[in-house]
């Protein structure tokens, strides 16, 4: 078979060839954006960031090269691109920085999976109503240990003491010298004053179940805040969500988070030996444990400890929540 006419004098350079896609070296190298603008995150809503920075307050998206669930409320990021501020721009958030504390929660006590809350705050107030509803003190010890977990310190905040006394919560936690704060209604001008001292200069995480008045306590410490108040539900007992988004609220020089009414506080992410030294209380109790007690077994030395020191419901808890972790109802 003859060529076409004129093939014959066809040669290399003649032909052109298409570069494949994989002619570009690729790098792993990505840019330093060095004049990225530094912001802290201050909401999360669908994909777009709220992030304070020097000059205000600016929206901005993800890089895509930071993957899913990297950025949450707390955390220190640089943006680049328009970070004006002005209304309809968009910013893009193309650095996490390190974090100093990152509190954690799982699904469930049984479920290692592990999904941060907020990054950086260096204190948690543990909002406990003394009724309306009634105080959930399984609740709070839940989230002592994932704050002694992540590195906070805790701060038991008491509502409601106009409705009950708060003597009883208090004796409990007591001998965990843990600082504790009560108020009530209407909120006296020295109980805030306490409140507001206890809270500046710092990153605070408001933790508690819906309607025990924690979008009361930020409207009163930052009106500005216009949080949702709602009320409890009168045939469960618990309160109606109100809040349904987690946001940070500048105070002062600190930060304020407020977080939606939560019914459980997962700690499949904690180990037993830290959900065991969370209660400091019971420490000088194990001391007589035989070796890689599991404080569940009758030979364990905290059954006699706590007899003798009173101590048999702080016991109570910790075994609740131990056997929790093996798929036992809380």
């Amino acid at each position: 078979m003859s060529p076409p006419p004129g093939y014959s004098r066809l040669d290399e350079d003649d032909v052109r060839v298409r570069p494949g896609r994989g002619s570009r070296p690729r790098t792993r190298r990505r840019p330093a954006h060095e004049t990225a603008v530094q912001g802290f995150v201050t909401s999360v809503d669908r994909g777009r960031y709220g992030c304070m920075t020097d000059g205000g307050l600016v929206v901005a998206m993800k890089a895509r090269e930071l993957g899913k669930g990297s950025v949450v409320v707390g955390d220190r990021v640089a943006l680049a691109g328009d970070t004006s501020g002005a209304e309809g721009t968009l910013a893009r958030i193309v650095r996490v920085e390190p974090r100093t504390s990152a509190l954690r929660r799982s699904a469930d006590d049984t479920d290692p999976a592990e999904r941060i809350i907020v990054a950086n705050a260096d204190q948690m107030v543990i909002v406990c109503s003394l009724a309306d509803p009634a105080p959930n003190l399984r609740f709070v010890d839940r989230c002592l240990v994932a704050a002694y977990d992540a590195g906070l310190d805790p701060l038991l905040l008491l509502t409601k003491a106009d409705l009950a006394s708060p003597r009883r919560v208090r004796a409990f936690y007591r001998p965990l010298g843990l600082p504790m704060l009560t108020t009530r209604r209407p909120l006296a001008p020295r109980t805030l004053s306490r409140l507001r001292s206890l809270l500046t200069g710092r990153i605070s995480v408001l933790i508690g179940p819906s309607g025990v008045g924690k979008s009361t306590l930020m409207n009163t410490l930052v009106p500005a805040a216009d949080r949702s108040v709602g009320r409890v539900n009168p045939v469960t007992g618990q309160g109606r969500h109100t809040s349904s988004s987690l946001v940070a609220i500048p105070l002062g020089d600190g930060w304020l988070i407020d977080t939606p009414g939560l019914r459980g506080f997962g700690l499949g992410h904690v180990s037993a030996e830290r959900v065991v030294e969370a209660f400091g209380d019971l420490a000088e109790g194990t001391v007589g444990c035989p070796p890689g007690c599991d404080h569940l077994a009758g030979d364990c030395a905290l059954d006699a400890w706590a007899r003798e020191h009173h101590a048999e419901a702080r016991l109570d808890s910790l075994r609740r929540l131990l056997r929790s972790r093996e798929g036992s109802p809380d």
